[in-house]
């Protein structure tokens, strides 16, 4: 069964994206609350529907719950718009689009610390899921509102969505 790989380096940061050093992703995963940096990728239609990936059950983070359209971590010595790009080509294969930035925040669970710098766009063009998520769709923001609190999504999409969209 495929699985993330748990000696993938990760850039650590302080309060204000200043990288300070570098630990594994098993490291960062594994409780030990060292920041690492992640980009997410809200993508929207033109009718206002936002795209939600669903989490494929091998993640070692909120298995087979659906989460942001596009997230991931940004590599060692890789810029935040390099891993957006990169990102998003590899999950669901979109290109050309025009990111917008959104406020960067710092999330945190039980299992993990994050740098979060997500974006915005809209997109009308064929997405394409790749094996690293399983599918996708478009949600309405009412029928994303009502599954809140449900356990249907990741707390950490929730928590985005909710201080961006309302």
């Amino acid at each position: 069964m495929k699985q993330d790989r748990q000696d993938e380096l990760l850039p650590l940061v302080d309060e204000n994206g200043n990288i300070t050093g570098a630990a594994t992703r098993g490291e960062c995963h594994n409780g030990s609350m060292m920041m690492h940096p992640v980009v997410h990728l809200h993508v929207f239609n033109s009718k206002g529907e936002l795209y939600l990936q669903k989490r494929p059950e091998w993640k070692d983070i909120q298995p087979g719950k659906w989460d942001t359209a596009v997230g991931g971590h940004i590599d060692l010595g890789e810029h935040v718009e390099q891993a957006l790009f990169r990102e998003a080509g590899e999950e669901l294969g979109i290109e050309g689009f025009t990111p917008e930035a959104l406020p960067q925040y710092v999330f945190r669970s039980e299992r993990e610390c994050e740098m979060v710098y997500p974006y915005k766009t809209v997109y009308d063009k064929d997405i394409r899921p790749s094996e690293e998520t399983s599918g996708g769709r478009f949600w309405n923001m009412d029928e994303i509102r009502e599954s809140i609190g449900k356990d249907i999504l990741t707390p950490n999409f929730e928590q985005e969505f909710k201080k961006l969209f309302g």
